[in-house]
């Protein structure tokens, strides 16, 4: 388990690292799967035929399906990164927000850890409700080949 000590995270085996470096970690991360998402992408859409007419075509091994799921991966690798690095910024992006609306009131507008949290976890549950009723309405509005 890690511990945090100020601006310092300590692992188990003793090993210190600062914000700075988590942020880097976090950052040079996103940009490796960022590249393995649009290198998928390139590959899916410009080496491979269009869908259904990707049947049978193989590239190193592996057919459309797999590479469709190679990409689908790197965009879940790839999401999961982002709200964790926005997890890492919270307190910076309500800091930012409550400056900017605080400029137009005469008294300052103050968060505690408690509504930063809230407000974090009511926004992933808004945008995740959102990101499912969008799928839901695709889901019903599909319409199926003609004959």
């Amino acid at each position: 388990m890690s511990r945090a000590v100020g601006a310092q995270v300590r692992c188990r085996k003793g090993v210190r690292l600062s914000r700075s470096a988590i942020n880097f970690l976090m950052d040079a991360t996103l940009l490796v799967v960022f590249g393995g998402l649009a290198w998928t992408s390139g590959v899916v859409r410009l080496v491979f035929p269009p869908g259904p007419e990707a049947g049978g075509w193989r590239l190193w091994g592996y057919d459309y399906e797999a590479w469709c799921d190679a990409q689908f991966a790197c965009l879940s690798l790839f999401t999961f990164g982002i709200l964790m690095h926005l997890v890492l910024h919270w307190n910076w992006v309500c800091g930012f927000v409550t400056s900017r609306l605080s400029r137009n009131r005469s008294k300052p507008i103050v968060l505690d850890e408690g509504n930063k949290t809230l407000y974090g976890v009511s926004l992933l549950i808004i945008l995740l409700t959102l990101l499912g009723a969008m799928i839901g309405v695709a889901v019903l509005m599909i319409e199926p080949p003609t004959s």
